[in-house]
């Protein structure tokens, strides 16, 4: 199991507050020193420069517990039960449970175990030794119960320090646990984007070299043409990753951020960072490009308000990694409809249905359930508290069907960053 480790609040405004008190104790003691037995308990009659010195050690390290708390410890501890041989205690050893507070939140625990079984036993010892043997105030049972007093103010501060010290620890771990599972979240996005651009753009290169290889002596005009559409899509595939990676960077202000002319920006690469995530807009040009991958697409939108920019971007990358599937799977030939409705509440269904062989072993799609691209169309999806379907059509070919709420289903959390990459 890894320890956690964290870093002890030693502001100066602690510290501050340590030191009126190292002040208040010391003149307290001080005033102990000088005080006469006229409440009937033994007085200190050494001299008076010795009574200074037990007040200044019983209190001045209080101003350091939180620096160094063992060693501020073992002083006040030995300065205390010098006091308590001397006369001059009137309290329940309140500076050494305050000097215990400290070792139990800051010290090592096993230090810290240790250094309660030595404060206890130096205590119940000077106790004893003090009013029961050197100037006795009473018989041994009362000594006996300002021993078991001590003990319980020494063993509530230890237990105290040891409870926030647990607490800080708990927090900690569950800090590094949100942390961990941020960093989590981040990848599954960063992968997700990645994947929509890569799949689509590598499925649609695939399709089209493919037809140049087939066609290259026979018919060099549609080579060109396949050619071309592999030069754009490869492009547009370059400028949505040049765009993604700016944005995880943070780098929003585009290639004159430093306000050095660079000269006019070269095409797809610092203007790629400062256009908009793609949407609804976008959808033909991403129609258009499956059927150059020979794929007879149709796309209808009825739209009764506008989409915020996050669920237009979840709309597309839904739609992009749909019509990738039909691609790589379905094959030429294949009749794709994309449908995307909203209705004036915001809600959004989208739609995209093929006739390609959804029941065919050969063509692969019995797998798509697991694979990472319906895996990231459901992420996108739950995000939003919606719901997604996708499976084979009962006459042939595939459907996808994901439906989006107005608003994030109560208790989820969607990712407001997630428009923007």
């Amino acid at each position: 199991m890894r320890i956690v480790r964290w870093r002890p609040r030693t502001g100066p405004h602690l510290l501050a507050v340590d030191a009126c008190v190292a002040g208040v104790v010391t003149a307290a003691y001080v005033a102990l020193a000088g005080l006469g037995g006229s409440d009937g308990s033994p007085r200190f009659s050494g001299p008076v420069w010795a009574g200074w010195l037990v007040a200044a050690g019983v209190g001045v390290p209080l101003a350091v517990r939180r620096l160094w708390p063992l060693p501020a410890l073992a002083v006040v501890l030995g300065a205390t039960a010098a006091a308590t041989l001397f006369d001059i205690t009137r309290d329940p050893y309140l500076s050494t449970a305050l000097a215990l507070y400290a070792v139990a939140l800051l010290a090592p625990p096993r230090r810290a175990v240790a250094a309660l079984a030595l404060t206890l036993v130096v205590s119940a010892a000077a106790v004893v030794t003090g009013e029961a043997v050197l100037t006795p105030s009473g018989p041994w049972p009362e000594a006996a119960g300002t021993a078991a007093l001590v003990w319980l103010v020494a063993g509530g501060a230890w237990a105290a320090g040891r409870a926030v010290r647990q607490l800080r620890a708990r927090a900690v771990r569950r800090e590094r646990r949100l942390a961990e599972e941020a960093l989590a979240e981040e990848r599954l996005r960063i992968a997700r984007e990645l994947h929509d651009i890569v799949s689509h753009s590598l499925s649609v290169i695939v399709v089209k070299a493919s037809v140049a290889n087939h066609v290259a002596k026979e018919r060099p005009e549609e080579t060109r043409d396949a050619i071309g559409a592999i030069e754009r899509t490869g492009r547009e595939a370059l400028t949505e990753m040049r765009r993604a990676l700016g944005m995880l960077r943070g780098d929003t202000a585009g290639p004159h951020a430093s306000g050095v002319d660079a000269g006019p920006p070269t095409p797809g690469v610092g203007s790629a960072q400062l256009t908009p995530p793609p949407g609804l807009d976008d959808l033909p040009a991403l129609i258009r490009r499956a059927e150059q991958a020979g794929i007879r697409a149709r796309f209808r939108t009825r739209l009764a308000a506008d989409l915020p920019a996050g669920t237009a971007l979840t709309v597309y990358r839904i739609v992009q990694e749909s019509l990738t599937n039909v691609i790589k799977h379905a094959g030429d030939g294949t009749h794709c409809e994309a449908t995307i409705t909203a209705d004036a509440r915001g809600q959004v269904h989208i739609e995209v249905v093929d006739d390609g062989p959804g029941r065919a072993p050969a063509s692969g799609r019995g797998d798509l359930r697991g694979g990472h691209g319906l895996m990231g169309m459901r992420e996108r999806v739950m995000m939003y508290g919606g719901t997604l379907q996708a499976g084979p059509r009962p006459g042939g070919g595939f459907a996808v069907s994901a439906r989006l709420p107005a608003e994030p289903a109560h208790g989820t959390a969607p990712d407001r960053r997630e428009p923007t990459a």
